[in-house]
Formats: C-alpha cells, sequence, structure tokens
C-alpha cells in the first residue's frame, strides 16, 4: 500500500504541485477525493485541523497546509537545498509562489469575470521577481535554487503552468522562465506525468474557471 494518501477535491488547486513532485520522483500515493456533497456534509471538514483541505497521509503521519506538506516532502525526499543556505532560498522562492497563487486564487474564485483584464496586466510585474532569481542561478540553466530540483521547484512550475492557460504568453518576454517551464516538463516521470489522464482531466480550480 503506497505511504501516502492525498484527500482533496477533484481539483487540481493546492495538490497538483505535490503529486508532480511524487510523481518525478518515483513515488506511489493513493488519492482519496472528496466530493462537494460529502464534504457539504461536515463530518470530514469537522475533523480536519483548520476546517480546510488538503489532507495528507504520511504513514501515520497526518498533515495539514500544501506547503508544510511540500516542505515535509522536500525534507523527506531530498528537495530541500544541498545546505541551509539553499534551504533558505528555496523558502524564499516557495514564499513568493504563495504570494501569487493566493493572488490567482482571489482572481478565480471572487473576480474572474471582473478582474482578469487587470490581473493579467499586471502579471508582468509579479513573475519578473522568478525571472530574477532564475537569472542569478547559473544563467538560469539549471533549477530555481542551486543545481538540483527542489520542492519549490514543482511549486512554481505548477502556477506557471496555470497562469500559461490563464494568459497565453504570459511567459513571452521571459525567456528564462519559459526555458524552465520546457525543461521541467520534459523530465521522463514528469512528462509522463503531465500527459496522463489522471492530471489532463483533473479541472484546475473547483469552479471550473481557468
Amino acid at each position: 500500500m503506497p505511504p501516502y494518501t492525498i484527500v482533496y477535491f477533484p481539483a487540481q488547486g493546492r495538490c497538483e504541485a505535490m503529486r508532480m513532485l511524487l510523481a518525478d520522483q518515483g513515488q506511489s500515493w493513493k488519492e482519496e477525493v472528496v466530493t462537494k456533497e460529502t464534504w457539504m456534509q461536515g463530518s470530514l471538514k469537522a475533523s480536519c485541523l483548520y476546517g480546510q483541505l488538503p489532507k495528507f497521509q504520511d504513514g501515520d503521519l497526518t498533515l495539514y497546509q500544501s506547503n508544510a506538506i511540500l516542505r515535509h516532502l522536500g525534507r523527506s525526499l531530498g528537495l530541500y537545498g544541498k545546505n541551509q543556505q539553499e534551504a533558505a532560498m528555496v523558502d524564499v522562492v516557495n514564499d513568493g509562489v504563495e504570494d501569487l497563487r493566493c493572488k490567482y486564487g482571489t482572481l478565480i474564485y471572487t473576480n474572474y469575470e471582473a478582474g482578469k483584464q487587470d490581473y493579467v496586466k499586471e502579471l508582468p510585474g509579479r513573475l519578473k521577481p522568478f525571472e530574477t532569481l532564475l537569472s542569478q542561478n547559473q544563467g538560469g540553466q539549471a533549477f530555481i535554487v542551486g543545481n538540483q530540483i527542489s520542492f519549490a521547484d514543482y511549486n512554481l512550475l505548477d502556477l506557471l503552468l496555470n497562469h500559461q492557460v490563464l494568459a497565453p504568453g504570459c511567459l513571452d518576454s521571459f525567456p528564462l522562465l519559459s526555458a524552465y517551464v520546457a525543461r521541467l516538463s520534459a523530465r521522463p516521470k514528469l512528462k509522463a506525468f503531465l500527459a496522463s489522464p489522471e492530471h489532463v482531466n483533473r479541472p484546475i480550480n473547483g469552479n471550473g474557471k481557468q
């Protein structure tokens, strides 16, 4: 039986980065898909620490909060930089991803029709820090931090792929980010996951907007 279980809604949402990570690292996991009807019944919600999903199980360890889960997998699977300095930079990247993910989530769930045009207009300014970080690490030819993949790479890749759906061409003025997305997406196990029916047929967001 797989040691990992993801308990989440039938959407990519806040779990696709961890799924990418597990797939690329050759790990197996189990999915427990929670329907809206089940969630509205309230008993699962009441049992969740913060009253929200995802819930993640690693053997007998139960975790909540998507970034805490990513950091746990980073520590467990050697995806948290090679030293303390790299680990600190991985955190810097991941916190930046979270900032943008929250803005994206607000757009998708509260202001999609009225806010999309302004959001897309402001997007270059929000993507620029990631291009800068790449340029400062081996000329942008490797990963976002150091010379090995980290959990922040999967989180950033997921967010960039989502934004390419929201605003096709949003990376056209960011050559390093464009190449980074292509390079990571071509990793054999990750490429297979991204082409799988499980990923392709899973909506990006729970409300059908993307």
